[in-house]
C-alpha cells in the first residue's frame, strides 16, 4: 500500500481559467500541487499542455465524456468528438488515466441499461491501452438510485468491467446518493484508482429533484463537512490520486483548495 498522491480537478477554478489561464496555474502551483486533472482539453491539448509545461503542473489524469454519442440538459445538447480524437489530445497532454465523468440517469435504471454502458466501456479498452492510456469512469449519484441484482447500479457496473478500467469514486456524491462511503469502497475493492476527496455537508440529491437548480449543494474543505476524510482514504487502499474539487463553494476558492491539501496531507496524501 501507498499513499495517494494529491491531485486537483481543474473545474474547481473554471472561471479563473476562462479570466487568465497562466495566472491561475501559477497560483495553483504555489500552493504546492504539481497534479491536475484536466477537463475541457479536447479541441485545445497543445495550448494547454504547453500552459500546464510553463506552470510546472502534470496531468496524469483527464475527464472527458467518450461513453455517449451526445449529452442533453435541458435545451442544452453536447456533441461528443470521435473517442480517436479524444485519445489523440489526452496524448497530447500526457494523461494516463482518461475517466467519462458523466453517464446520465435514465442509463442506470436498468440491468439491460448497464449493461450497454459496461459493453461500450470495455470495448474501447484496447484502443486506448495502445496508446498507454487507461480508461475510467467517476460517478455522480444517479448511479446509486437503482438496485441491479441487490446491489447499486455502479457496483453492478463495476462488476461488468474489463479488469483494466478503474473507477474515481466521488465521495460527496457517493454519500448523496445515499452511500456509506467507506463501505462502497471496501466493496468495490482495487478497481477504484482516483478518489474525489469532496467533502460538505449532505442534503438534497439534485439528481433526484424535478428541478435541480432549486437544490443547494453544501460543498466544504476537506474534513470539515459531513464524510470521514481519513476513513476514507483507508478505503481505498489501491488509490493512486486524492483529487481535490469544487463543484460549488461559498468562499474564496484557492483559500479551500490550500487548506483541503493540508487535510488531505495530514492524513498521508503525498
Amino acid at each position: 500500500m501507498t499513499s495517494p498522491e494529491l491531485s486537483l480537478q481543474l473545474y474547481t477554478v473554471r472561471d479563473a481559467l476562462s479570466a487568465d489561464l497562466p495566472g491561475t496555474l501559477d497560483r495553483i502551483a504555489a500552493l504546492g500541487v504539481r497534479n491536475v486533472e484536466a477537463f475541457g482539453f479536447v479541441g485545445n491539448a497543445a495550448a494547454l499542455r504547453a500552459a500546464y509545461d510553463a506552470a510546472g503542473l502534470t496531468a496524469p489524469s483527464g475527464h472527458a465524456n467518450f461513453l455517449s454519442d451526445e449529452l442533453r440538459f435541458g435545451d442544452d445538447v453536447v456533441t461528443v468528438p470521435p473517442f480517436t480524437s479524444i485519445l489523440d489530445d489526452a496524448a497530447t497532454l500526457g494523461v494516463e488515466v482518461l475517466i467519462d465523468p458523466m453517464v446520465l440517469a435514465p442509463r442506470w435504471s436498468s440491468a439491460d441499461e448497464v449493461a450497454k454502458t459496461a459493453e461500450r466501456l470495455n470495448g474501447l479498452v484496447d484502443e486506448a491501452a495502445s496508446r498507454g492510456i487507461r480508461l475510467g469512469y467517476h460517478n455522480h449519484s444517479q448511479e446509486f438510485h437503482h438496485d441491479i441484482d441487490g446491489v447499486p447500479a455502479l457496483e453492478h457496473f463495476a462488476g461488468l468491467l474489463d479488469d483494466r478500467v478503474v473507477l474515481e469514486v466521488d465521495a460527496f456524491w457517493a454519500a448523496t446518493g445515499g452511500q456509506d462511503v467507506p463501505a462502497l469502497l471496501r466493496r468495490l475493492g482495487d478497481r477504484v484508482r482516483l478518489l474525489h476527496m469532496k467533502d460538505g455537508v449532505i442534503g438534497a440529491d439534485p439528481f433526484r429533484a424535478d428541478d435541480p437548480t432549486e437544490v443547494t449543494l453544501d460543498q466544504r474543505v476537506a474534513g470539515e463537512g459531513d464524510l470521514d476524510t481519513g476513513a476514507i482514504l483507508a478505503a481505498a487502499p489501491a488509490a493512486e490520486y486524492a483529487v481535490i474539487e469544487f463543484d460549488v463553494y461559498d468562499g474564496d476558492l484557492f483559500d479551500a483548495i490550500a487548506r483541503s491539501a493540508d487535510a488531505l496531507r495530514a492524513e498521508g496524501v503525498r
